[in-house]
C-alpha cells in the first residue's frame, strides 16, 4: 500500500532537491560554542542562537550536574498529576520577576507555549490580529482556535489599525507579534502597537524568543527596550536560545491568564514537565544575567563590528542592530552554494530559502554571539569576501 505513496514522496523530495531547497543536517561532533566540530574539522559557528555564549558555560554545566543529583533526570508525568517540583515553581517565579509580569507557566518549548495560548483564551466571539511575519508556532496556534483571524503586513501600523477596526465587534481582541522577527532581525514597534491596543480595547501578546536575555538595558527583552512592559498582557519565550540554549518555553502573563492556562492549555496539560535539570540550570542563568552585563556588551560590540565591516565590503545586510544579521543573496541555490564555500573557508553558516523565507529572498542569516572574539568576526567577514569572489 505504501508503494504509490513512496513514489509520490520521492518525487516531492526530488523537486525540493532540484530547486536547491534541500535542508541537509550537518552533524556537530562537539559541544555548542563559537568553535564547533563539523565533518572532521573545527569551524567557527555563526548560525546558532547561542547569543550570550551560555550553551557550554562552566557555571551552567555545574548547576546542571548538581541538579541531576538533587532532582533526578525527569518527572515522567505532566504537571497536575505528579510532575511539579519546587524547582519548577521557583523558576516560574523568577521568570515573572525578571520579565516584570504577574505569573509564568512553563512549557516544554515555546512552540508549545504559542500552541496553547489562543485556543485557551479565544473562541468564535473573539478576534486575533497577527503580524504577517510571525513565527510558525504563532500561526499554528492561531489555527487551533475558533477566533476570527486577521493579518497585517509586517510592522505596518496603518494596516494594524484597519484590522482592529474590522474586528471592532469582537468580544476580545488580541494583537500578537514577534518581538524580533527571526529571519530579518527587525524589531516590532511595540510602543505604537500598545497605543493602538489602548485605542481599540485590545490585548497585546509578544513572542520575545529572540530578545530575552540581551535586548533592552538589562536584557529583559523588547518590552523593556520600548518601555512598555506594564502594557503587555502576554509574553511567550524560550529557554533554548539566549537563556542557555537547551529547551523549554514559557508564558508570562496576567495572573488570570496563567491560571486559566494551567486548567485548559492542552500542551501544558498533556505534555511531560520540563526536565528539572533544565529548570535548575535556568535559575543559574538568571543569576548570571542579573549579576553582570559583560556578555550583553560583548554581543553588542560583535554585532556592530560585523554589520559595519560587511556593509563596508559591499554586502547587502538587512539594516538593524540585532545580532541576527541576514546577508541577502536572493537565489536559493546560490545561497546554499555560498554557505558551502564558506564552510570550506572554516565558517559554519546556513543558507535560508523557501518556505522559511519568501521566494527570491534567500539569505545567509549570520548570528553573532558573545562567544565570538573580534578576531572571529573579522575572519568571518574575510571568508564572505573570499566566498563571493570564488
Amino acid at each position: 500500500m505504501f508503494g504509490t505513496t513512496r513514489d509520490d514522496l520521492r518525487a516531492t523530495l526530488d523537486e525540493i532537491t532540484s530547486a536547491g531547497l534541500l535542508k541537509p543536517e550537518r552533524v556537530i561532533t562537539t559541544p555548542q560554542n563559537a568553535m564547533v566540530g563539523v565533518a572532521g574539522r573545527e569551524v567557527l559557528n555563526f548560525c546558532a542562537n547561542n547569543y550570550l555564549g551560555l550553551a557550554d558555560n562552566t557555571e551552567v554545566i555545574e548547576a546542571a550536574k548538581e541538579a541531576l543529583d538533587r532532582w533526578g533526570f525527569g518527572m515522567a508525568s505532566v504537571r497536575f498529576i505528579c510532575g511539579t517540583q519546587e524547582v519548577h515553581k521557583e523558576l516560574e517565579s523568577r521568570l515573572s520577576d525578571f520579565l516584570g509580569m504577574e505569573d509564568t507557566v512553563l512549557y516544554s518549548s515555546c512552540f508549545d507555549a504559542n500552541g496553547g495560548v489562543f485556543e485557551t483564551l479565544l473562541d468564535a466571539q473573539d478576534a486575533v490580529i497577527s503580524d504577517a511575519l510571525n513565527h510558525a508556532s504563532i500561526i499554528d496556534g492561531i489555527r487551533l482556535s475558533k477566533a476570527r483571524r486577521y493579518r497585517y503586513a509586517n510592522r505596518d501600523m496603518a494596516e494594524l489599525e484597519a484590522r482592529l477596526k474590522e474586528a471592532s465587534d469582537a468580544r476580545r481582541k488580541l494583537i500578537v507579534t514577534d518581538g524580533v522577527f527571526s529571519m530579518d532581525g527587525y524589531l516590532a514597534p511595540l510602543r505604537e502597537i500598545c497605543d493602538l491596543a489602548d485605542q481599540y480595547g485590545a490585548m497585546v501578546m509578544v513572542d520575545d524568543s529572540h530578545a530575552v536575555g540581551f535586548v533592552g538595558p538589562t536584557g529583559r527583552g523588547t518590552p523593556e527596550l520600548h518601555g512598555v512592559t506594564d502594557r503587555i498582557d502576554i509574553i511567550t519565550g524560550t529557554l533554548g536560545k539566549a537563556l542557555g540554549g537547551a529547551s523549554g518555553g514559557y508564558v508570562s502573563a496576567r495572573t488570570e491568564i496563567c491560571e486559566l492556562l494551567r486548567q485548559r492549555s492542552r500542551p501544558y496539560l498533556f505534555s511531560n514537565s520540563l526536565a528539572p535539570v533544565i529548570a535548575s540550570a535556568s535559575l543559574r542563568i538568571l543569576d548570571l544575567l542579573e549579576s553582570s552585563s559583560e556578555a550583553r556588551e560583548r554581543l553588542r560590540d560583535n554585532t556592530q563590528r560585523f554589520r559595519s565591516k560587511m556593509t563596508e565590503a559591499g554586502f547587502d545586510v538587512l539594516p538593524g542592530e540585532h545580532p541576527i544579521a541576514p546577508v541577502m543573496i536572493g537565489d536559493a541555490a546560490e545561497a546554499s552554494a555560498m554557505a558551502e564555500r564558506l564552510l570550506d573557508q572554516g565558517i559554519y553558516v546556513i543558507g535560508f530559502s523557501y518556505p522559511v523565507v519568501p521566494h527570491g529572498q534567500a539569505r545567509i542569516r549570520v548570528q553573532l554571539s558573545a562567544a565570538h572574539s573580534p578576531a572571529d568576526v573579522d575572519r568571518a567577514v574575510s571568508a564572505f569576501i573570499a566566498a563571493r569572489s570564488a
